[in-house]
């Protein structure tokens, strides 16, 4: 594990999401708490539906309105209290301090602009005086892209799904972002580039000194990554501590069901 400051980076507190009517809502995070100090890698890990991505959206206060609604707790990032924050203000941390990746990349690349171009946007918009050119193919190559001159000429299509989701980390670390929030980032992905995505994540850590917040509903892939976890269920964190006392011997009930799923070979066949 990481030294860690004191102080966490982010302090989630009591986070109530509801959707649906007020009088019978769905509580899609209940009484959520977690903490990720600077330089740390946390993974937030739960089947579909069990509230881990609409907590890691709340951090940017980017909880879909008006379906879904913050009605309680709160969340520090640094020195700000995030729920308090203006829309201006929420500008300046969203992108620039606290940047987002999907699993989904491509979705989340616009088909009809090149990678540059769309790497290049938050450049423009949160770094002026940067040469853009120039700190867009930077960026292609400290995600491990071949030929980034080429790489940022091209459209999304023209790239596989392991490029794509790299485009997308690249684009994520065009601010300089001190938190990176890894929704699901391997999960479209095959087996030998999810652990290629998942090693770069961990180098991005060591070179950059950033906090990752990986959101996965599999178990077995934080093992060699994350610092600690917290497994949901339910809207609940059930479970936390360091990665390795949780996987070697879980508690919760539901943390062991999610351990049984995870694939293993065996000697015999």
């Amino acid at each position: 594990m990481t030294a860690r400051d004191d102080k966490p980076l982010v302090d989630v507190q009591g986070l109530e999401v509801h959707f649906g009517s007020v009088a019978n809502p769905v509580r899609a995070a209940d009484g959520v708490s977690f903490q990720i100090f600077s330089g740390e890698i946390v993974a937030l890990v739960g089947e579909s539906g069990s509230g881990k991505s609409i907590s890691a959206l709340a951090l940017a206060n980017l909880v879909p309105e008006p379906a879904g609604r913050i009605v309680g707790g709160s969340v520090n990032f640094q020195d700000l209290d995030v729920l308090t924050l203006n829309k201006s203000e929420l500008r300046k941390l969203r992108g620039a301090r606290i940047a987002y990746i999907f699993q989904e990349p491509a979705t989340s690349l616009n088909p009809v602009y090149t990678v540059g171009w769309q790497i290049g946007e938050a450049i423009r918009l949160h770094r002026k005086g940067v040469k853009v050119k120039a700190e867009v193919e930077k960026l292609l190559t400290d995600v491990g892209l071949p030929d980034p001159a080429r790489t940022a000429r091209s459209y999304p299509h023209e790239l596989s799904g392991g490029m794509q989701q790299r485009a997308m980390i690249a684009m994520a670390l065009a601010c300089n972002p001190d938190l990176l929030v890894a929704d699901e980032p391997t999960t479209a992905l095959d087996v030998t580039v999810q652990k290629q995505i998942l090693e770069l994540l961990v180098g991005l850590r060591e070179k950059r000194g950033l906090s990752i917040l990986l959101i996965t509903h599999n178990l077995g892939i934080v093992a060699n990554v994350a610092d600690r976890v917290y497994v949901m269920n339910n809207g609940k964190i059930v479970e936390s501590g360091e990665t390795k006392t949780v996987l070697r011997t879980p508690q919760h009930e539901y943390t062991q069901k999610l351990l049984k799923a995870v694939p293993r070979l065996h000697k015999t066949v």
